[in-house]
């Protein structure tokens, strides 16, 4: 089955970047639609950005103009840029399939946006 391994995480400074990998142990050539998702401490994980197949993406609003999402077929990597971090940007950040995703998750990377 396909192994996703997420990296790039980090401490950063308000106002930093950042950007994550996610790396896919077979082909993602093939999955419709891959997503990058966050889940922070007593919180329900949530989809943040997502990129089709045809190169569509999708942003939450609270990332929106601040995030980038991008993959690299060649490479079975998957990409998010992050900019102007903000403290609620803190979470731990996992990939996956958007619609059926991969079973298990990776151990997904570490955020910290703080002074």
């Amino acid at each position: 089955q396909v192994q996703l391994v997420e990296s790039g995480g980090g401490l950063v400074q308000p106002g930093g970047s950042l950007r994550l990998s996610c790396a896919a142990s077979g082909s993602i050539i093939y999955i419709y639609a891959m997503g990058w998702y966050r889940q922070a401490p007593g919180k329900q994980r949530e989809l943040v950005a997502s990129i089709t197949s045809g190169g569509s993406t999708n942003y939450a609003d609270s990332v929106k103009g601040r995030f980038t999402i991008s993959r690299d077929n060649a490479k079975n990597t998957v990409y998010l840029q992050m900019n102007s971090l903000k403290p609620e940007d803190t979470a731990v950040y996992y990939c996956n399939s958007v619609r059926g995703s991969f079973d298990p998750w990776g151990q997904g990377t570490q955020v910290t946006v703080a002074s």
